[in-house]
């Protein structure tokens, strides 16, 4: 049901590694808790911190290799942690100030962060806000001033961009320390990030006329991609593909549904499930799903209730027969049941 096929590699190794922070504060919501921070390396979870356990730990077993140079660098980690926290909270608060909010579910939240080129040496910078959902302001590193999403925000933005200590601040830890700190992580943890695991791919489909889903799952890293093909061209109309989402093991899993109801059954064979990772493809025709919902449609129920019927009243049968042998021990009842056993074989 599943073939393996090789690829060009090179056409599918990614170069550009990303080191990212997502910070968020929040009030009103007493079951999480009011502050929360992490760091991905390549969309891989590195550290972790928030208000309840006051420390930024490690969430790969690799990360504790970063503090092999510095014996304090968690600590280190902890405190940047609980100052984020208490700046956070301040802007909540000025937000809903500047919002004229007084209560209510609101959430503050900061991400920032830079992406490295390993063949080009190219680096990208960023950093922006959001407020309940929405962008409130972003930093532009090209012009060093800082651009508002909404009205709010302005009066933000003119306070920030007279800051010019601030900002060339600012250019120079996105250009040059946060890339540093990006090679840094990327060479403790190179071995677990560059391992790749295939997925396992299934088809589902809930009725004969619905649509087909292509399931793959199972797979690491999440640089992946699933897409529909008829012979060699890849389809897009009727076509829908999800998100990659995680599974508990920490790999991934995604999902491609596509809509045949239109196609004839001379067609079937033409159409594939097609899976891409590393350099690797996984293909499964459709038209396994679409045979096995064919043999077992509507049309042909009765025929298998009866088949299924006559099946189970045979083995009944030989049931009842066989019980009368073993309590009777007679001879011409053995010699009727070993017939009648031959008989059913026969047929």
């Amino acid at each position: 049901m599943k073939s393996f096929l090789p690829l060009n590699l090179l056409s599918f190794i990614t170069v550009i590694h990303s080191l990212r922070y997502f910070y968020s504060a929040s009030s009103g919501l007493p079951d999480v808790p009011s502050y929360m921070s992490a760091g991905f390396l390549d969309d891989v979870q590195i550290s972790y911190c928030d208000s309840r356990n006051n420390r930024n730990i490690p969430k790969q077993d690799w990360m504790n290799n970063v503090s092999s140079d510095n014996s304090h660098y968690w600590e280190e980690e902890t405190l940047t942690c609980l100052a984020k926290q208490e700046t956070l909270k301040e802007n909540i608060e000025i937000a809903k100030l500047r919002l004229n909010q007084t209560g209510g579910v609101h959430v503050y939240q900061h991400i920032y962060g830079c992406d490295w080129d390993n063949e080009t040496g190219q680096v990208k910078g960023f950093a922006q806000i959001g407020y309940d959902g929405e962008d409130f302001i972003a930093l532009d590193l090209n012009t060093s001033l800082w651009i508002a999403a909404k009205p709010e925000a302005v009066l933000t933005k003119h306070k920030w961009d007279k800051n010019k200590y601030a900002l060339q601040y600012e250019k120079f830890y996105f250009l040059k320390v946060c890339v540093e700190w990006l090679k840094k992580y990327e060479r403790s943890g190179r071995r677990s990030l560059m391992k790749t695991v295939l997925p396992s791919v299934s088809l589902l489909q809930k009725t004969s006329s619905s649509p087909v889903s292509c399931l793959a799952t199972g797979f690491y890293p999440n640089k992946a991609e699933i897409f529909s093909r008829k012979g060699e061209k890849q389809i897009h109309k009727g076509v829908e593909t999800g998100e990659i989402l995680p599974n508990n093991d920490g790999t991934f899993q995604m999902s491609v549904h596509i809509d045949l109801s239109s196609v004839g059954p001379e067609d079937w064979s033409k159409y594939e499930c097609v899976f891409q990772l590393s350099g690797d493809q996984l293909w499964t025709p459709l038209v396994y799903m679409i045979v096995t919902w064919f043999v077992f449609s509507t049309a042909n129920t009765s025929i298998v209730i009866i088949a299924v019927v006559a099946a189970l009243a045979v083995l009944g049968l030989i049931a009842v027969i066989g019980f009368i042998v073993y309590k009777k021990k007679n001879g011409e009842l053995v010699n009727f049941f070993l017939f009648f056993c031959i008989l059913i074989v026969e047929l």
